[in-house]
């Protein structure tokens, strides 16, 4: 029997645009947001995150709050974080706060946790760059004891010593907790060390070139002596009602959100040779149904996963569009993946 594919969607909240060409503003785009989280469980979608970013062109900078409204308007779907990070933020509050939305979710909340692609949260929350590794893996390790046990006693650099503490609300049932891996073997080694699901963000080039670190992964579990757990994949892309249509409508604010954090980075402009590109060979999963999920498919079979999740939005889309996106992914493609999967 096959095993059962869970199929998500992500946004990190981008800001949309009006159709006259207007950037909508972020309250407004985070009413939209539940709107499309409560669309993806109408249509059938396992999983919906909620990533969060502190710059202007993200209306999300806070996840809990938009997930505790989405637990309170949904009823099935899981409700995940794309990803929270812990880096700059403190692993009990980080704990409390998901506690909470596991509670008001009835057991569907899920930590998805990383170091981020951007680096605003740490000036911005007193933090030193220099002690970019040092905060992630001590407060990984933290949160790690706040999962597993109820008096917890800890140790390290960044924070006072705990001893005995039992931080509250305590879950009802635990709450899942994944950790997202770039690309980094260490990254890998360490998730497996934690016994924790591995989410991989391919958000650039083939996912085959991946394959390696799943395999890294299952070897590093053989060698802990545990079994490995669940392997998601997180890329981008947009479903149309054709490929020639998903194209045209997702190029313009994913151009725009390229030149905008390639400008920062150093990129070149991109060309809508390159993009099309890495619709054919590439991460990025735009087209109409069969096309994506043919893409899905093959790659869920190429590294072996347990979930592929999309992240739908990409700059300033349109409303209108994410949704119609969004319904098209439920009621589409994702059957047509499980199909090609049987």
């Amino acid at each position: 029997m096959a095993k059962q594919i869970e199929f998500g969607l992500d946004t990190f909240g981008d800001v949309t645009r009006l159709p006259g060409g207007k950037p909508t503003s972020h309250g407004q785009v985070l009413r939209e947001l539940i709107a499309e989280g409560e669309l993806a469980e109408q249509v059938g979608v396992d999983v919906f995150g909620v990533g969060e970013h502190h710059r202007a062109d993200f209306a999300v900078s806070a996840i809990e709050p938009v997930l505790a409204a989405l637990a309170v308007k949904t009823e099935k779907i899981k409700l995940a974080s794309a990803v929270t990070v812990l880096s700059s933020d403190d692993p009990i509050r980080v704990y409390q706060r998901f506690s909470t939305v596991q509670a008001l979710s009835n057991g569907r909340a899920e930590m998805i946790l990383g170091r981020g692609s951007f680096t605003e949260s740490f000036p911005l929350f007193g933090l030193d760059l220099s002690d970019y590794d040092k905060l992630f893996s001590e407060k990984l390790d933290l949160l790690s004891l706040l999962l597993k046990e109820e008096k917890v006693s800890w140790k390290g650099t960044i924070r006072p010593e705990l001893k005995k503490v039992t931080v509250y609300p305590r879950p009802e049932t635990p709450i899942k907790t994944w950790i997202g891996v770039g690309g980094s073997p260490e990254s890998v080694v360490r998730t497996a060390s934690y016994n924790m699901p591995m989410l991989l963000a391919v958000i650039g080039g083939a996912a085959s070139r991946f394959k390696p670190y799943v395999d890294l992964y299952k070897r590093a579990h053989d060698q802990f002596g545990t079994k490995p757990q669940p392997i998601g994949m997180h890329s981008p892309g947009h479903v149309g009602p054709t490929d020639a249509e998903a194209q045209e409508e997702y190029f313009e604010g994913y151009q725009k959100m390229h030149a905008l954090i390639g400008k920062e980075r150093g990129w070149p402009p991109l060309q809508k040779a390159d993009f099309l590109r890495e619709i054919s060979h590439g991460s990025l999963y735009v087209g109409g149904p069969e096309t994506v999920a043919r893409k899905i498919a093959d790659n869920v079979k190429a590294l072996d996963l347990d979930r592929f999740t999309l992240k739908y939005s990409a700059g300033p889309q349109l409303f209108s569009t994410q949704m119609r996106g969004i319904e098209l992914f439920g009621t589409k493609v994702i059957p047509l993946v499980r199909d090609m999967l049987a």
